[in-house]
């Protein structure tokens, strides 16, 4: 991703294809356990008929979940679920369906155990490398995480636009390559609906992201890796937070 397309970032992609649409709903069905692992999915021609496509877009569809590791087709068996443990979790598109159809507390410290892997090393690089440029742009990302004059989806969006931003100043392009499953990671805020008191949001959560922008200005990756570390810690327990909160619920 370049560093312009990063203030287009939304948190809600529309599915403008039909070969999109049929990912996404055989995608949830799957992740969400309507199709269980092992099990066949429905024959050709009835998925032809439920979602109104042609045999090449379907097939099209399967190639795209089979890359994703979620299905696996064998002549004269038919096309199977997979093994969760095939599942591309990092795929930025698994990631989404599973906040989508419903997450685990072990889920969520297993995911935030990575997003502290990642995102701390590049807000490190981010310290040696960043411009003034980039250290303005972090900056006003940050102030508008909390302000009473966006509403939630564009505070969310906010949030979302700086950690990628924080990625790609990083300069590291394997980690560049985890971008997606970031961005999947914060979208899941949003697709959990967190109340945004119960996730902490205002002063607290701008003052948190303006500690790592002033590490990094300082050029102190150490600094800028623990101030990260801490912003993840606190999404951690925000989200886990919302966890219990719909466990409540249901």
């Amino acid at each position: 991703m370049r560093r312009e397309e990063v203030g287009e970032l939304k948190v809600v992609s529309n599915l403008r294809t039909s070969h999109a649409k049929v990912v996404e709903q055989l995608g949830l069905s799957i992740v969400g356990g309507r199709f269980g692992i092992g099990e066949p999915l429905p024959g050709d021609t009835e998925l032809e008929a439920q979602y109104g496509v042609s045999r090449s877009v379907l097939r099209e569809a399967m190639k795209t979940l089979a890359a994703k590791g979620l299905v696996i087709a064998k002549s004269r068996v038919g096309t199977r679920v997979t093994d969760r443990c095939h599942w591309n979790l990092i795929d930025e598109d698994v990631l989404r369906w599973h906040f989508r159809t419903g997450v685990t507390r072990e889920f969520i410290d297993h995911l935030y155990d990575v997003r502290l892997v990642l995102e701390p090393a590049s807000a490190a690089f981010a310290a040696m490398r960043a411009t003034a440029e980039d250290c303005e742009q972090l900056r006003g990302y940050a102030n508008l995480l909390g302000s009473n004059d966006l509403d939630w989806p564009s505070q969310v969006e906010a949030d979302l636009r700086f950690h990628v931003l924080l990625t790609i100043v990083g300069g590291n392009p394997f980690l560049e390559s985890m971008i997606g499953f970031i961005k999947a990671s914060l979208d899941g805020a949003f697709t959990m609906a967190f109340d945004p008191q119960l996730a902490g949001r205002g002063e607290a959560i701008t003052e948190l992201h303006l500690a790592i922008v002033e590490a990094i200005e300082k050029r102190d990756p150490d600094g800028a890796r623990r101030a990260t570390e801490k912003a993840i810690e606190q999404g951690r327990a925000a989200a886990l937070k919302a966890v219990d909160s719909s466990n409540k619920r249901t």
